[in-house]
């Protein structure tokens, strides 16, 4: 099975989820989007493909969402795009595709609907909380 993380290393949940798939039997592309930014059919068709609209997908804390002025309901997907394109910290993070589908992986245990199998576990979160029991089920 092969994965696709867009990944933010400065976020745990980003590196969480990461841990998950290095720990899975997959063919794992990690895409560190701050660095390489997005494209408007990127972005569409991550956000079509996972049911999420552009404001599902903001990123509102520590982001400038708030200093834009984009926390205001009225402002359209259409200006959110564009913000996103502009400033890429503002998509939430991680966002994962596998064959199975596309997530917005919060909280990281999501992204176990997206795998084929589960990781042998124990598996751990950064702060110290099991995700997996050593048989592997979901704690």
């Amino acid at each position: 099975m092969r994965a696709v993380i867009h990944h933010n290393p400065a976020c745990g949940t980003s590196r969480n989820v990461l841990a998950i798939l290095h720990a899975s039997d997959v063919e794992l592309t990690v895409i560190e989007y701050l660095e390489t930014g997005w494209t408007r059919p990127q972005l569409l068709g991550l956000f079509a493909a996972a049911g999420l609209t552009p404001r599902d997908a903001l990123r509102t804390s520590k982001s400038p969402a708030k200093k834009l002025g984009l926390l205001d309901e009225t402002v359209s997907d259409e200006v959110l795009l564009n913000h996103m394109l502009e400033h890429p910290i503002l998509v939430n993070r991680p966002l994962v595709c596998t064959a199975k589908g596309v997530k917005l992986c919060r909280p990281s245990e999501t992204v176990f609907a997206l795998l084929q199998t589960r990781p042998k576990g124990p598996l751990y979160k950064e702060d110290g909380a099991m995700l997996l029991d050593a048989e592997g089920n979901l704690v």
